[in-house]
């Protein structure tokens, strides 16, 4: 009698959760942006190939089994290479995935997108997205009429990552090549291989195999509901340019880049965000001129700490953690819509 009673209350309890009727499948929507997972060859077998040739519909109809994971719908928001993302898109981005995500319809969003920017764009909205509704973003490394083309099964996998309860509160998820990372975390490491996305600092997020998901720890840095960034009011972003170090390195395009009204330089110094006396020069008179300048590394690996090689304290510059110049550039942006204090600005790349 107990287990009869007890089995009633599980019915009850289901019932409840579900409004009173069977599970329903969550809806997730997808936001496209373009990129390789809707390119197209010229010709059958031919290598070159247009970014964001087939629009939202053409990648929702070419990956059918997802819509036994859930209700999928699709918007074309631009159709572009991700070479071609700019500020002014990553604004309407952030705030459509902003919009969708307080939808209580909307139970999580996925962005297609080429995976040149792919980490960055992902970084910015796990900076600015205000939700605990997963968030995931997806492309492909074959275009859709290549042969073997990744991105229905990419797809596929990454509405499966999206539909699982695990997936929330977890800031943007990459999903590509059957492996699940953060974009904070994740760095494009291959011109062309399908598994061109590493996270080498801290691992992937997870593993995903057909619909059977599988996610590690949550992340230790801050992001979406409690991140301080918003987009909400803002209509542009601050010039932030990257200036990458190498032997000989001169300061001519630090100057550039402060003529040019730069607000931030970011640079991507050699091993430990290091960079020739000629550069530091150049890069402290650019302090002095009110640009905030972050110490980043072109290694691919590791951590810029404060003061290591470099004297921050004395020349005023934010060294930039874990973040490679690329994330280094989008912390700096954002920050720099709040403060452009230095102490300020370093505790935010110690944060985020």
């Amino acid at each position: 009698m107990r287990k009869l009673f007890a089995l009633a209350g599980i019915a009850v309890c289901l019932v409840a959760l579900s409004g009173g009727t069977s599970m329903a499948k969550p809806h997730i929507a997808i936001v496209a942006t373009g990129g390789t997972i809707a390119g197209a060859q010229p010709s059958a077998g031919q290598v070159g190939y247009q970014s964001g040739v087939f629009d939202v519909q053409r990648l929702i109809d070419a990956a059918p089994q997802m819509k036994d994971i859930a209700d999928v719908t699709g918007e074309q928001l631009v159709s572009i290479g991700s070479q071609d993302m700019n500020d002014e898109v990553w604004l309407k981005l952030g705030k459509r995935v902003n919009e969708l995500a307080k939808q209580p319809d909307v139970d999580a969003v996925i962005i297609t997108h080429g995976t040149d920017t792919m980490e960055e764009t992902g970084y910015f909205l796990s900076l600015v997205v205000k939700t605990q509704k997963p968030i995931v973003m997806v492309g492909s490394m074959r275009p859709a009429t290549a042969l073997s083309a990744d991105g229905p099964m990419n797809l596929y996998e990454a509405v499966a990552v999206a539909a699982n309860p695990e997936a929330r509160n977890r800031g943007v998820l990459i999903v590509l090549n059957d492996q699940i990372h953060y974009a904070r975390e994740a760095a494009k490491q291959n011109t062309t291989a399908l598994d061109t996305f590493k996270s080498p600092n801290r691992g992937p997020a997870g593993h995903v195999s057909g619909a059977a998901v599988s996610l590690f720890t949550k992340p230790a840095t801050t992001y979406g509901e409690s991140s301080a960034f918003s987009i909400d009011d803002l209509g542009g972003l601050p010039k932030v340019d990257i200036v990458y170090a190498y032997a000989n390195m001169g300061r001519d395009f630090i100057d550039l880049a402060v003529k040019n009204g730069a607000k931030g330089i970011v640079v991507a110094g050699v091993g430990d965000g290091n960079m020739t006396k000629v550069a530091t020069n150049g890069l402290e008179d650019a302090t002095k001129a009110g640009v905030a300048v972050v110490r980043s590394s072109r290694t691919g690996s590791g951590a810029v700490y404060r003061n290591i090689e470099v004297d921050d304290d004395k020349l005023h510059f934010v060294a930039s953690g874990e973040l490679n110049p690329q994330k280094a550039r989008v912390l700096l942006l954002l920050s720099l819509t709040k403060t452009n204090d230095i102490g300020e600005l370093q505790k935010f790349f110690n944060q985020y």
